[in-house]
């Protein structure tokens, strides 16, 4: 992606939040503050699922609502499939 992406990605997370967390059931996600994370709720507000906000195997917080893999070790966070539905395009080869 061009820089001009990267400045709005940016700009984005700095407004909504540089990190996200989702619902592991239903795929409900929010954004959220490194200052603020003790306010994240463990359970899903829409379903009651677990919320997962840190990669389980190192801790790291995660930028994609849609990611399916940890960016920093690789570690699987979720099925590719949500509801029956791909939460993530195959990368293109």
């Amino acid at each position: 992606m061009g820089k001009a992406a990267d400045w709005l990605r940016e700009e984005r997370r700095n407004v909504l939040g540089h990190w996200t967390a989702f619902c592991l059931d239903c795929g409900a996600a929010r954004r959220w503050f490194e200052d603020f994370e003790a306010e994240l709720p463990e359970a899903c507000s829409t379903c009651g699922g677990r919320m997962l906000h840190r990669c389980p195997a190192c801790e790291a917080p995660f930028s994609s609502t849609f990611a399916v893999d940890c960016e920093e070790c690789g570690a699987k966070l979720r099925e590719p499939e949500l509801l029956g539905m791909r939460i993530r395009r195959e990368a293109k080869r």
